[in-house]
């Protein structure tokens, strides 16, 4: 599957997705939301274990497995409209290479199946913005170094990833939407 018009916005944690994002959504834009934190808050809730810092096999399964239903939801919901996700299915693969987990041909199979547009849009770490909170726990140099391992999974995948400036969130999403053709 191919959708010329499912743009991602990406980097490491605390650069700015969401409040990008949020601004989109409020131009009117359709963003898909991340699934990690859906996925961190529900399994806090139930006492569950898939989570980064328990259980990083069965969390990552889930961010799969959800990504892909996203991606599938949105095909079916949006097709023919521009929609922004807040990151894409090579997230989960940066993810896996970050934690040191195994690829399997099926996992990589399912990145060269589930397509987005060949630009994605990456924010650049921007240590001023960082913070932590309850689902985010990596220190600024895991950040760094998720950003940097977040570039080479999508170039590893045919996309090009093109930094998006540190800057205002307006002026971020005067970036995106002229380099999306929107």
């Amino acid at each position: 599957m191919n959708s010329t018009l499912f743009f991602i916005i990406t980097g490491g944690p605390g650069a700015g997705k969401t409040t990008l994002l949020n601004a989109l959504r409020a131009r009117g834009f359709v963003c898909m939301e991340e699934v990690a934190r859906d996925i961190i808050r529900q399994q806090i809730k139930k006492g569950g274990d898939a989570l980064p810092w328990a259980n990083v096999t069965a969390y990552t399964e889930r961010m799969l497995q959800a990504t892909i239903e996203l991606y599938n939801d949105a095909m079916k919901r949006y097709e023919g409209q521009p929609v922004f996700f807040d990151r894409g299915l090579p997230d989960t693969l940066a993810y896996m290479r970050l934690t040191g987990q195994t690829m399997s041909p099926a996992i990589h199979a399912a990145a060269e199946e589930y397509r987005y547009h060949s630009r994605v849009f990456l924010l650049p770490p921007w240590q001023e913005i960082y913070t932590t909170d309850d689902e985010r726990k990596q220190s600024w140099d895991e950040a760094v170094k998720t950003a940097r391992i977040i570039r080479d999974t999508y170039r590893h995948f045919g996309y090009d990833p093109v930094d998006v400036p540190r800057c205002s969130v307006a002026d971020r999403v005067k970036f995106v939407l002229a380099g999306a053709g929107l």
